[in-house]
């Protein structure tokens, strides 16, 4: 028997950016719920006039439902399996699946592949599912049927690790983290030939930053004969890619000891016994300002300063500042790799706290390019809130 699928009514003129298939409807567009439907449920949204406009999930929240569908097709198992089946298929295309020197690669991007509140990552025969939404949590075994199905032998182990990503208002239970399939404790997967440590347990994210994979390759190309310093180096990405490029000496740079230890542990990895790396346990801020002008590379890859709209000030004054720093301290022909991974920083935001800063610094700057997030982190066109990685590298007089 078919469940019942509760309904959301729009305000009049509410129901405009969903025309334009935009994935989101806000709490403040909604007139009223027929029922009570529960937190991750999923309902249908209807116009003022009535008519049939998109089904999602429900939560508590700003963000009131998570749109699947323009459709009123089932969310069924055949449904999670369509969408993960194109998703493969976009990578497929991009060369990732089967690719010899690369096994690590996002599968599913939240709403840019249609799967809004899901991430899915794969690390060689592990793929690491995450949940953003209450809806994604409480349909997390129906999808990891789904991937299982879709992915074949390819993937042996689907771990779940969504503790600290589910909405907080939500009223959930059986959030802790743990192996949906499998459970290989093998944790090494490879990158562009690269290995590398993934910490799925305990780690940040998935346990690993793929999206900076074609940006850790370009810096790559200008690491030869430098002196690189890696700020905010997590798992040390930044810095094993450096070594390979053939950088005369890197130091990476990190808040956190445990990822400082992981660091280590990827160097020793690719690199055993290699005397140019060392790692620092310390403040960035402190760090810089206690350093001298040894550095003539330097990557700025700091956590997100701004998680919401509230703390956007705060932030940009953060990014100008860490960059004031930098552009004070590298050497002349230096290049500096600068990110901001909030989403609610804009391109703009981003250049201009980075342009404030390099004007406090009198220093004559110029842009060599500018980044954003791999092919396997696609921006819905109708979601432009998906474009949340933004970049910089600059050449510094």
């Amino acid at each position: 028997m078919l469940k019942t699928v509760r309904s959301v009514f729009l305000k009049p003129g509410k129901e405009e950016s969903l025309k334009r298939f935009h994935p989101w409807v806000f709490s403040g567009a909604i007139a009223r719920v027929e029922g009570e439907p529960e937190e991750g449920e999923v309902v249908d949204v209807y116009a003022s006039d009535k008519k049939f406009i998109a089904r999602g999930h429900y939560q508590v929240g700003s963000i009131a439902v998570r749109v699947l569908s323009f459709t009123q097709e089932p969310v069924d198992h055949d449904f999670w399996v369509r969408r993960l089946t194109v998703a493969r298929e976009l990578r497929r295309a991009m060369g990732l699946i089967g690719d010899p020197r690369t096994n690590t690669y996002r599968l599913v991007h939240g709403e840019g592949d249609n799967l809004p509140g899901l991430i899915v990552d794969v690390y060689d025969r592990t793929a690491v599912m995450q949940a953003h939404s209450a809806g994604m949590h409480l349909d997390r075994m129906e999808v990891a049927a789904a991937l299982e199905e879709v992915m074949g032998d390819t993937i042996e182990n689907i771990y779940y690790k969504s503790e600290t990503t589910l909405p907080f208002k939500a009223d959930l239970v059986s959030t802790e983290n743990g192996f949906l399939k499998g459970g290989s404790p093998e944790n090494i997967a490879m990158e562009n030939g690269l290995k590398f440590h993934v910490d799925w347990l305990k780690g940040q994210k998935t346990g690993f930053f793929v999206d900076q994979r074609d940006n850790r390759a370009l810096l790559e190309r200008y690491a030869h004969g430098r002196h690189v310093l890696n700020m905010f180096c997590y798992t040390g990405g930044f810095s094993f890619y450096a070594m390979r490029g053939g950088a005369a000496l890197v130091h990476s740079v990190d808040s956190s000891s445990k990822a400082i230890d992981l660091t280590n542990q990827n160097i020793a990895l690719n690199f055993p016994g290699d005397t140019r790396h060392q790692a620092f346990a310390e403040d960035a801020f402190k760090y810089l300002d206690r350093m001298g002008g040894q550095y003539d590379l330097i990557v700025l890859d700091p956590p997100a300063f701004a998680k919401h709209r509230d703390a956007l000030r705060n932030a940009l004054r953060g990014y100008t500042k860490l960059n004031a720093k930098a552009f004070e301290k590298i050497r002349p022909g230096g290049i500096l790799f600068t990110f901001s991974c909030s989403q609610v920083v804009t391109k703009q935001d981003f250049r201009n706290a980075v342009f404030t800063a390099a004007a406090q610094s009198r220093r004559s700057v110029r842009i060599l390019h500018q980044l954003t997030q791999p092919g396997d982190h696609p921006v819905n066109i109708y979601h432009p809130e998906g474009e949340y990685l933004k970049g910089l590298v600059l050449y510094v007089e």
